[in-house]
């Protein structure tokens, strides 16, 4: 037996959630890193996945920034003494000067602030925010069209 090695069926993926739907529904136009405050348990069941991160939006209030919606569901063997709450609101841990550049963002320029990943960086959780500005509906169908005309030319060519 390897005592040393590591267990070949775990990934070494350091993503742990995308928010696909993110890039869809808006424009990113700019991204920052941000860390986030959590607890023993929920760092827990993040290393096994158990994360629903496409509803997540981020709320700023009373100069912070706090992540809504992110739905982290506790192992079953989670400690007796505590109550986990899967949808509890999580901090974002920013600089001051990223606070106020946000924001600056969404009040003067009707920007949208939302969280497009969730990774390790180090051993600690980081969440990918952008800055975004919202698609019309025609835009959504413009990126679909193209996308759909990319698969047809790559069927086209492969069959050539």
């Amino acid at each position: 037996m390897n005592s040393g090695s590591k267990n070949p069926s775990k990934s070494t993926s350091k993503t742990i959630a995308l928010n696909k739907r993110a890039r869809f529904e808006y424009f990113i136009e700019e991204r920052i890193e941000a860390g986030l405050a959590l607890e023993g348990w929920e760092v827990k069941a993040l290393r096994e996945g158990r994360i629903e991160f496409a509803d997540s939006y981020v709320l700023l209030k009373d100069n912070e920034a706090y992540l809504f919606g992110c739905q982290i569901n506790a192992l079953p063997t989670v400690s007796t003494h505590i109550t986990a709450d899967p949808l509890r609101t999580r901090k974002l841990l920013l600089h001051r000067r990223e606070l106020d550049q946000l924001f600056n963002a969404v009040d003067r320029k009707g920007y949208t602030v939302i969280p497009t990943a969730m990774y390790w960086s180090r051993g600690k959780v980081k969440v990918e925010i952008g800055l975004a500005k919202g698609k019309k509906q025609h835009d959504k169908r413009r990126v679909q069209k193209d996308r759909d005309w990319d698969r047809q030319k790559r069927r086209l060519l492969k069959n050539a």
